[in-house]
């Protein structure tokens, strides 16, 4: 039985681990949530009494998955029962793999289309439409179970968005593709269409754990809700997140009361909370407490929960005068307060602002590294065999590795055997021995790519190209791959195409992080450094819920930050329509603390 001492849970954590039902646990920012999910996961694997029976982990991205996955290993806890990944790898697992034979549109196969290739092609279908200012980061779209919502939230645009998404909808089916927000839509077709499906899932689940709650979708709540409502009590939920962290609203995300979860998924449910903060100061909790929109306790626990946190606002500084500025605090807080470059983060609340800003930033303090926006140079798809494959050519051969190497090998021959391919004579250590075999001096990613995937396969006897999907996977991935790198070149990206770059994808961030707030959810930092904090961006201009939204926004770029936070409302970016300059975000603006002057 797996167990830990007082030292590695509080009475909080340790109570939400043993509670034998199902939970629903409110978690402060820097409360242990991770860690409290990865005990409760090896916790449950421990205590499985049937080899039939599997621990079902939801996260919100491919890379908390990841690490899970590997901090329940460094605990000693077989994982061989273990299934977790994004909620789109779920349905597609344990969905439309098994069942998609039963669905018309998937019964002669499908592939998923991956990000690169949705963008490019939303992009040609866009053009004729130039005069609208339509882009396609106008297109996003969500399912829920009634249909198709639009994510643009300027409803002027709207006609124009529906008329590309249709086109874009006949040209994906046209190609036997998917995305996947249809991924989500045919998983619950299915289960709907289907009922035996979830009394089949739910005899198979001990318990399924959701991570990041409230960035979940009303489909997302309704498939999980199938099954645990079918299990009948026998599958148990235990779900986890912050609602005041809420912020992918215009994608159709949001915190599912609980009673309205109990009524869902017809089972008990208990409310727990975890409310001490071991991440930030004393001074920075009570400044993101400002914009705490659901009243939920936190109270200051660290090591450092004393420490004399510089927070600072500036809303005079001008849009020119930005970028030194910044550097100036990046040198102050890394060679005056002694920070590490990894633990300090840049933050912007579009992609946009992100790319010249990492640009400028790399030419103003050339002595330190940035990992800036958009910066993998490959098509970054866990769902392509090659991209699989890839996450082995590109890391070396360590002990610090292993257990994480290891799995992954273990990835790709499954992959391999879906593929077709037979080969009972290799295991996993066997497959990583043929991949720290081989030595390329090639210096150019992706020709290193193609050299290490010939050369594996040489090794293995198997002839790749005779195989439909992983010629069809290679095609995506390399032609995928090359325009990301020449578009990465066209906005100023050097040195992209270096197999050293591409190695940096999975190795430990090492430089200065510059991030949107979306994207960096759920990571933490020494010092946090946030700009462009301006009504219209934040919020959106077009969000109907401006003043809320933009409350958690703030909310969630304070709360990343451990000790020192840098917030900036710049003046002099104009407005597009003659409309004038942005102004200071107004929940921020009204906020009145004692702020540092340095």
């Amino acid at each position: 039985m797996f167990a830990w001492t007082e030292r590695e849970l509080n009475a909080e954590q340790a109570a939400a681990v043993c509670l034998p039902g199902s939970v629903f646990l409110v978690a402060c920012p820097g409360s242990g949530k991770t860690r409290t999910l990865t005990y409760k996961i090896a916790y449950e694997l421990s205590r499985l009494e049937s080899d039939r029976k599997f621990v079902i982990a939801i996260t919100y991205t491919n890379r908390a998955a990841d690490e899970i996955v590997t901090r329940i290993e460094e605990l000693g806890v077989d994982t061989a029962r273990l299934w977790i990944g994004t909620i789109h790898a779920f349905c597609l697992e344990w969905i439309l793999k098994p069942y998609g034979i039963y669905e018309a549109r998937l019964a002669n196969g499908f592939r998923v289309i991956d990000l690169h290739e949705k963008e490019t092609l939303l992009e040609q279908l866009c053009a004729p439409y130039v005069a609208q200012r339509v882009s396609h980061f106008d297109c996003e779209y969500y399912v829920t179970s009634e249909g198709v919502k639009l994510g643009c939230p300027n409803v002027g645009k709207h006609n124009a968005i529906k008329l590309i998404l249709k086109e874009y909808f006949k040209a994906i089916r046209k190609n036997r593709q998917i995305d996947f927000e249809l991924i989500l839509w045919f998983a619950n077709r299915l289960i709907v269409a289907y009922p035996s499906i979830s009394g089949l899932l739910s005899k198979l689940f001990s318990i399924v754990l959701v991570d990041e709650y409230q960035d979940t979708k009303e489909i997302q709540y309704k498939i999980i809700g199938s099954i645990l409502r079918t299990g009948a009590g026998h599958t148990r939920l235990f779900m986890v997140g912050d609602p005041n962290q809420a912020i992918y609203g215009s994608l159709g995300g949001y915190p599912i009361p609980l009673d309205e979860l109990r009524l869902l998924t017809g089972i008990p449910i208990d409310n727990l909370e975890l409310s001490r903060n071991y991440r930030s100061s004393q001074r920075i909790i009570d400044y993101f407490g400002n914009f705490n929109v659901y009243g939920t306790q936190i109270e200051a626990s660290g090591e450092e929960r004393l420490y004399q946190s510089l927070v600072t606002y500036n809303r005079n500084l001008t849009k020119s005068d930005l970028v030194t500025e910044i550097a100036r605090l990046i040198r102050h807080n890394i060679q005056t307060l002694g920070f590490s470059p990894r633990e300090i983060c840049v933050l912007a609340p579009q992609w946009n602002h992100l790319a010249a800003m990492t640009r400028r930033l790399v030419t103003e303090v050339p002595e330190y590294q940035f990992d800036g926006p958009g910066m993998v140079p490959f098509a970054r798809d866990i769902e392509n065999f090659w991209y699989k494959l890839a996450r082995l050519a590109l890391t070396e051969p360590s002990p610090q590795m292993y257990i994480r190497r290891l799995r992954w090998a273990g990835e790709v021959l499954a992959a391999l055997s879906e593929a077709g391919v037979v080969k009972r004579d290799l295991d996993r250590k066997g497959f990583l021995k043929h991949c720290n075999a081989i030595a390329i001096e090639e210096v150019d990613g992706l020709s290193y790519l193609q050299v290490f995937f010939d050369s594996l396969f040489f090794r293995l006897g198997i002839n790749y190209h005779i195989y439909a999907q992983l010629e069809e996977h290679h095609a995506a991935f390399f032609t995928s791959s090359l325009m990301r790198i020449e578009r990465l070149e066209r906005e100023g990206v050097d040195g992209i195409r270096d197999v050293a770059f591409f190695r940096k994808v999975f190795q430990n961030r090492s430089g200065i992080t510059v991030s949107t707030i979306h994207g960096v959810k759920g990571a933490e930092f020494d010092v946090v450094i946030a700009y462009a904090l301006l009504e219209g961006m934040i919020p959106h201009f077009n969000d109907p819920n401006g003043a809320l939204s933009a409350r958690k926004l703030v909310y969630v770029a304070s709360s990343r930050a451990r000790k020192n936070l840098h917030l900036f409302s710049e003046t002099g970016r104009r407005r597009g329509g003659g409309f004038g300059e942005y102004t200071p975000t107004q929940v921020l603006a009204d906020c009145a603390f004692d702020y540092d002057i340095i």
